[in-house]
């Protein structure tokens, strides 16, 4: 097996892509961090990783770190590449915080890392992804679907915040940010019924589908059907304007 590095984002996608869309759902992690690369290189303060490992010419893993995040692995068809990712991560002498991969390479990979560099390691989530091609109307949850506003701001700061704690577990200190760059995307969603009651966000797109994900209810609001209907009508529309499924995760 031969580990190969990639400066170019482009040509690193045109190597990956048919390997990572075979299982499309399972790596739109990695395929929205490459869509950022190409399209938004200049969020990036430092030269990401981007990796393959390949065994008589077919890929068997992909790699990828944007510093100072964590490293995101795909599917892994042989797991001594993971030996090889580990080892040749290492020599970037940083510091990584974590790995984002399907739970026998996310095991693996902190096994070799910890036997490098004694970094001890635990399990901080489970998270599940799911492919959505087609849609059961909901009709019986009041309100309707639409963008976030400008005035709808502290609100969507306000809910960003909440969702890292109670999903995440962390303290989103860049929720402004990351609020402010979806008003301006118009990628925000809200599900209104008199006032705002849940919020949905278009995370990504692959290139056969589009990301939702932090979805969130106030707990107010809660057990009313507000976030089933809100990703329901957005999936909806995502699937009417051309996706060919909606994946949630």
């Amino acid at each position: 097996m031969k580990l190969h590095r990639f400066q170019d984002p482009n040509q690193f996608f045109d190597t990956v892509k048919d390997y990572l869309l075979n299982r499309e759902a399972l790596h739109s992690g990695l395929l929205r961090l490459i869509d950022a690369l190409i399209h938004n290189p200049e969020r990036e303060d430092k030269q990401p990783y981007l990796a393959i490992v390949e065994s008589d010419r077919d890929i068997v893993a992909v790699a990828i770190r944007t510093p100072p995040g964590k490293l995101v692995l795909s599917d892994i068809k042989n797991l001594q590449a993971i030996e090889m990712i580990a080892q040749d991560l290492h020599l970037t002498k940083e510091f990584l915080p974590g790995v984002n991969a399907p739970s026998t390479s996310a095991k693996a990979f902190a096994q070799a890392w910890y036997s490098l560099t004694d970094q001890s390691y635990q399990l901080a989530m489970t998270r599940n992804v799911f492919q959505l091609t087609q849609v059961q109307p909901i009709f019986h949850v009041p309100g309707y679907l639409r963008a976030g506003r400008e005035s709808d701001r502290q609100l969507l700061i306000d809910w960003y915040k909440a969702f890292g704690i109670e999903a995440l577990n962390t303290n989103e200190s860049n929720a402004e940010r990351g609020v402010e760059r979806h008003l301006q995307q118009g990628t925000v969603y809200l599900w209104d019924n008199v006032v705002p009651v849940s919020m949905a966000y278009l995370v990504g797109r692959t290139p056969n589908g589009a990301n939702v994900s932090l979805v969130y209810t106030p707990p107010e609001y809660r057990r009313k059907g507000y976030a089933s209907a809100c990703v329901a009508k957005l999936s909806h529309t995502l699937l009417d304007l051309g996706c060919q499924s909606a994946i949630l995760g």
